[in-house]
């Protein structure tokens, strides 16, 4: 009997130790100094997924890196479809991590909190439901290096900002280069998640908070969810981070400068996480650490930050789900959409911000005066945050958008964000409004892959256009319909115009010989009269173009039958009535 109880002691202890060493995470182990590898953070979540009943790791879409995202769903009945989830009434919150891998306090973080609720050291509440992205940027998290991000306090080593292209991932979520943000957005609608949550490191100017918030600029959330988030949503997390012993101030948006002056809002337009997810009627944050705390206190505040969350959404769950239901009725049936944001800065918050003086001295590099930092001199004083914008110019909801089939690229990035649209089952002609580009400026070096356009400005007709079988009708009394004026009205900041997605339409296509189009020229004058008398009085006007044989003729040439039609005309209709 005792070679028995032996046994199973031996057995239970053995058991009880490989348990354990499956939960411990690198980070634990180093520490605190210590980050995983990509294969080392998959290794764990799929151990931990075999450990537990509440944890669901998924495998979703592909990468620029060659490697799978996965998704783990994580919640006390180990429930992972969606649909059961939404049905059972439970909120869900999306946790991203790593779309910057030098950053990777959330990694860790997540895991930390994971195996806590397996282990019930820390209790989900029941109406909640985890879906997090253990690692996004995985090309980046693959290229490691001690040498990245060179003014951060650890870990040891860590990833790199860009993805195996060498994208900004936090800047993709509307122009989609990347594989990842393509599922990213197949995840995002799958979860369809209430509170989305991106971790970060952020750099800057030094101060003594240990974690910053971002998010999503309430005025342009706007409405009764906008509402909420700036009177409850973050004055609840504010209070609650306080109770972990965490000072939080807003996301000290300062470069090149000081912050004791006070600082605006950061503007999160749809490039980013946290301002694609206000597209869809979700309360959005993103997480920023002090990259000049150690790690360990990085992690463990992004790990407070992740449980005020979870405890302020279940607290409030039916508040949020009806928000949502409101936010989404109301979008449905708004009948103007703003396109443009002012800061406006009469209006501001005292917030207490926890400083360190600083001052300038020679720099032993050029010797001219250089910025620095005093920690021996720390301070506390009210300053001003500046986060109220007003919105500027205005667009009327048309009843719905046309994009003809050969525009395929923005057509896929429709349909992969759910975009409820009709295709046309036979050629027509319908009429609609038609804009034309008049002037737009394109930014000279790239930026993320694109030469973006911006200060666009457009001439608005009314034409009946002949479409054809197979192009695509988007009604507009939808869900989407916040995403759709963002992305298709062409001077919307991060539209798809804005992205070059359009850009053919401005270089023509059809021209002329110039001997031979004189004589044609000549004679269209002729019996056209009033073409004639506007030639004569540009000419008479314009002293360049008087001068300038060739402008004159394109002049006639555009505003002849055979000026090239979809030259500058934008190819998205609004249909009006």
């Amino acid at each position: 009997m005792k070679y028995k109880l032996f046994y199973v002691s031996i057995l239970i202890f053995s058991v009880l130790k490989s348990y354990t060493q499956v939960i411990t995470t690198v980070f634990e182990q180093s520490g605190g100094t210590k980050t995983p590898t990509y294969f080392e953070i998959i290794d764990w979540w799929k151990k931990l997924d075999k450990t537990s009943g509440k944890v669901k790791m998924l495998t979703m879409g592909e990468t620029d890196a060659g490697f799978p995202l996965h998704l783990v769903i994580l919640g006390n009945n180990g429930d992972y479809n969606f649909e059961n989830i939404r049905k059972k009434n439970k909120r869900v919150i999306l946790i991203n991590n790593g779309i910057h891998p030098g950053e990777p306090d959330g990694i860790d973080a997540t895991m930390l909190l994971a195996r806590d609720i397996v282990t019930n050291k820390y209790k989900i509440p029941d109406n909640i439901v985890l879906a997090i992205i253990p690692v996004y940027n995985i090309g980046g998290c693959l290229n490691r290096s001690p040498f990245y991000r060179v003014d951060q306090n650890g870990p040891e080593e860590f990833g790199s900002r860009g993805n195996s292209q060498n994208l900004d991932l936090n800047r993709d979520f509307i122009k989609c280069d990347s594989k990842e943000a393509k599922s990213f957005t197949e995840i995002f609608h799958l979860t369809y998640p209430d509170v989305f949550i991106d971790n970060h490191v952020s750099n800057g100017a030094d101060y003594q908070h240990i974690m910053t918030l971002a998010s999503t600029q309430h005025n342009k959330l706007g409405g009764v969810m906008g509402e909420y988030l700036d009177k409850v949503f973050e004055p609840a997390l504010y209070d609650a981070m306080k109770k972990r012993g965490y000072d939080l101030v807003p996301y000290v948006n300062v470069w090149n400068d000081t912050p004791d002056k006070g600082w605006s809002a950061f503007w999160d337009t749809p490039r980013y996480a946290s301002g694609y997810a206000a597209l869809w009627h979700c309360f959005a944050f993103v997480n920023e650490t002090h990259m000049l705390k150690p790690y360990d206190q990085r992690v463990k505040a992004t790990y407070a930050m992740m449980q005020s969350f979870i405890e302020f959404t279940a607290k409030h769950s039916e508040k949020i789900k009806s928000l949502r239901e409101e936010t989404i009725q109301t979008i449905q049936k708004a009948s103007h959409f703003p396109l443009s944001w002012t800061l406006d800065k009469s209006q501001f918050k005292q917030i207490l911000f926890k400083g360190y003086e600083a001052g300038y001295k020679t720099s032993e590099i050029s010797g001219l005066p250089r910025l620095y930092y005093d920690r021996t001199k720390p301070y506390e004083k009210k300053i001003p945050h500046y986060d109220h914008y007003e919105a500027g110019s205005f667009v009327t909801k048309p009843k719905a958008y046309i994009v003809a089939q050969g525009w395929w690229k923005v057509v896929e990035l429709l349909q992969e964000n759910k975009v409820q649209m009709i295709r046309l089952k036979k050629d027509t002609t319908i009429k609609v409004e038609v804009y034309r580009i008049i002037s737009y400026k394109s930014l000279q070096r790239q930026y993320e892959m694109h030469h973006p356009n911006s200060e666009t400005k457009t001439e608005t007709s009314v034409e009946m256009i002949s479409l054809k079988k197979g192009d695509w009708y988007i009604p507009m009394n939808q869900t989407a319909n916040r995403f759709l004026v963002e992305t298709l009205e062409p001077t919307a900041e991060d539209s798809y115009f804005s992205w070059n997605y359009f850009d053919a339409i401005l270089g023509p296509k059809e021209g002329y010989s110039a001997y031979v189009f004189e004589d044609i020229a000549a004679g269209y004058l002729k019996t056209n009269l009033e073409l004639k008398r506007k030639l004569e009085n540009k000419a008479t006007s314009d002293t360049a173009f008087a001068r300038n044989s060739n402008a004159q003729l394109y002049f006639v040439y555009q505003n002849s039958p055979w000026a090239e039609p979809g030259l500058l005309r934008y190819p998205v209709y609004r249909v009006i009535n």
